[in-house]
């Protein structure tokens, strides 16, 4: 059966290439389905795979519709070039895996290429929507004093979501100005935080964390009411409440915050090597898509302020 297969790739990709867990559940829910429909086809081992099987299963999946959507076949309920972009590379990374230990001959996925995935740019929020996000709370209550905080620390740093939720207290270097944070792949940078997010910080650990800790509490910075760590949800929620409260009226989401940070980053002169250092991407060509936001920028204040640019 192709499913022990997996959940050995799965221990693979967790303990030896240090992959995060939401990689991971994402390998899990993705070779998930593989695997059910393997044996739904009566393939019984990852030897018995073929080529024209992934393909097979790759039709299969363009056809599914979207769990929880109308079954009438109206256009938006099937799967997307970029759901089957992480199929492809969910199923080229398990049979390299198979191939290398063994489980396999030869790797039927080797020819399958990925489709092309259209670069969407990142939506940020304009400075006057910072502004009233990171107004400071007029109630100066625990809960208020760590909504604050998070707010600050995630526009002056472009944490991640698990960046935030899992920021320990021994990673707080803020005498130096400085935080460690541990990103994908259980890699370690530094980012430096501001003045402003220093404060907000330092408010928050001496007035505001003391009344929610309990016996029971870890070393994360922020916790909730109840002196717990967010739950991955529950810091999405607060993050959407607080702007809400702030009187922003589009959706916002936390990740919009750390698009914020780059792109004001890159309007302001910032080198593109330095804001991908700080967002903690691997690769130069994720953090490029900034360049883009900049550029329309610069044809917005070209538009606007040149005399004869329409």
């Amino acid at each position: 059966m192709i499913a022990p297969l997996v959940e050995e790739f799965l221990v693979h990709v967790r303990h030896e290439r240090g992959q995060s867990a939401n990689t991971e559940r994402t390998y899990a829910a993705l070779l998930g389905r593989f695997a059910a429909w393997a044996e739904s086809k009566d393939i019984g081992s990852a030897e018995g795979i073929r080529f024209e099987h992934l393909m097979e299963f790759l039709e299969h999946e363009r056809a599914r519709k979207l769990e929880g959507q109308a079954k009438d076949g109206k256009r938006g309920t099937k799967l997307g070039s970029s759901s089957l972009y992480l199929q492809v590379a969910a199923l080229r990374a398990f049979f390299r895996f198979c191939l290398a230990e063994g489980f396999v001959a030869a790797n039927p996925a080797e020819n399958l290429s990925l489709p092309r995935r259209w670069k969407r740019l990142p939506k940020s929020l304009a400075t006057a929507e910072i502004e009233a996000l990171l107004r400071p709370p007029t109630e100066a209550d625990p809960s208020s004093l760590c909504d604050h905080a998070i707010l600050e620390t995630a526009y002056a740093s472009g944490l991640r979501l698990a960046e935030l939720r899992t920021l320990r207290l021994e990673g707080l270097r803020l005498d130096s100005g400085f935080i460690t944070v541990i990103g994908k792949g259980n890699k370690e940078r530094v980012v430096p935080v501001g003045r402003t997010a220093i404060a907000a910080l330092q408010r928050y650990l001496h007035s505001g964390r003391p009344a929610l800790v309990t016996p029971k509490s870890p070393g994360c910075v922020f916790l909730t009411r109840r002196g717990t760590p967010f739950a991955h949800v529950t810091l999405w929620l607060r993050i959407k409440q607080c702007a809400a409260r702030a009187g922003i009226g589009r959706n916002v989401t936390p990740h919009m915050l750390r698009h914020s940070f780059a792109t004001h980053l890159m309007e302001h002169g910032a080198d593109l090597r330095v804001i991908q250092e700080l967002l903690g991407h691997a690769s130069i060509a994720t953090t490029e898509v900034y360049t883009h936001v900049a550029g329309k920028r610069l044809r917005e204040i070209h538009e606007k302020f040149h005399p004869r640019a329409r």
